[in-house]
């Protein structure tokens, strides 16, 4: 059905064809949010627009009773979570997003959607080095996340690209899992005299030259070779960046949601933009870039919107959730009804 064909409801009203919420992305954060309104009985259309972010990741860590598990595995398990409730998935990607009302039209495929409430959920997207044989390694011999891959390579001989700030604090962050560890600045290093002697003083090699190539690794199961102009190659068992990232889609910021100086949506305590009645969840806001706190967004927004479903629902049928004399003046965070 056309999102145009749906009337606009009243509070608590049900609509054919109108989704309590519309989630854009199934990462863990869209996931964890789906379970979460599913269980609450509510009415939810999850878009799966692709493979995961790390999807190149034999094995992801640090994820309680999962450590080692990998995305598709876990993914799959999500997915087979969802099967007992209402949550209807779909393998596609919004593709254009309008305010109608107090609802909102998602085009999927060459059909509009309408949902009272929309969640975000599109992750970012890395932008990688131009360094021959990087992105061939990425997931596989090059890391974003020491708290996910440091431990696979504790002790060995471990590199970290980049230059700047961001390179002389991961370089120290590395450091805690191995005594061995060259900076590849890939010419300027960019540091302080205070950086390059904080590196100095725990033991961080800085290599200057400029980066030709990265060959070996897996899958060949062999070293990392770094190869570099005009000076000797460098062998280590695996190298390390954070990479600059964008947002995983344009719709916020089309439908208007306010971003920082980074391009993240920025959300309140509740996982709410800068729209009523949208949400933004997971790696897209800023948030720290792990699995479970990922899927702890999602359960905690999705908690927010039930929350709000609950009293426009109770309100349309003349009720409140009225204060007992003691608790007069205290606000439900949840709620912007009371």
């Amino acid at each position: 059905m056309s999102g145009a064909e749906v009337p606009a409801p009243r509070a608590g009203e049900v609509v054919p064809g109108l989704w309590d919420v519309l989630v854009v992305g199934a990462g863990p954060a869209g996931l964890s949010a789906a379970l979460t309104l599913g269980r609450s009985r509510r009415r939810v259309l999850l878009l799966d627009g692709g493979p995961p972010r790390n999807a190149s990741v034999s094995a992801g860590h640090g994820l309680l009773t999962r450590d080692g598990i990998s995305p598709e595995e876990l993914k799959a398990a999500a997915l087979a979570d969802l099967e007992p409730y209402d949550v209807t998935v779909r393998a596609d990607s919004a593709r254009e997003v309008r305010r109608v009302g107090e609802c909102f039209d998602v085009r999927v495929g060459d059909a509009w959607q309408r949902t009272r409430v929309l969640v975000f959920a599109t992750g970012v997207r890395d932008i990688l080095p131009p360094v021959p044989g990087l992105r061939e390694r990425w997931g596989q011999g090059v890391f974003h996340c020491p708290y996910c891959d440091g431990w696979e390579h504790e002790g060995r001989a471990l590199a970290v690209y980049g230059s700047g700030q961001s390179a002389h604090h991961l370089a120290l962050t590395v450091r805690a899992w191995s005594p061995r560890v060259t900076l590849l600045c890939d010419g300027d290093p960019c540091l302080t005299p205070e950086q390059a002697l904080d590196l100095e003083r725990v033991g961080v090699a800085i290599r200057t030259q400029p980066v030709r190539r990265l060959s070996g690794g897996p899958p060949e199961d062999t070293p990392v070779c770094v190869s570099f102009v005009g000076a000797p190659p460098l062998s280590v068992d695996a190298v390390f960046l954070a990479p600059e990232q964008e947002g995983g889609s344009h719709l916020p910021a089309a439908l208007g949601c306010a971003l920082d100086e980074k391009g993240r949506v920025i959300v309140d305590g509740n996982q709410e933009t800068s729209l009523p009645g949208v949400f933004a969840i997971g790696d897209m806001t800023g948030a720290p870039q792990y699995v479970v706190q990922a899927a702890a967004a999602g359960m905690h927004a999705a908690q927010v919107i039930n929350t709000r479903l609950i009293h426009a629902a109770v309100h349309s049928m003349g009720a409140a959730f009225h204060k007992s004399p003691e608790d007069e003046g205290v606000r439900n965070p949840d709620s912007r009804d009371e």
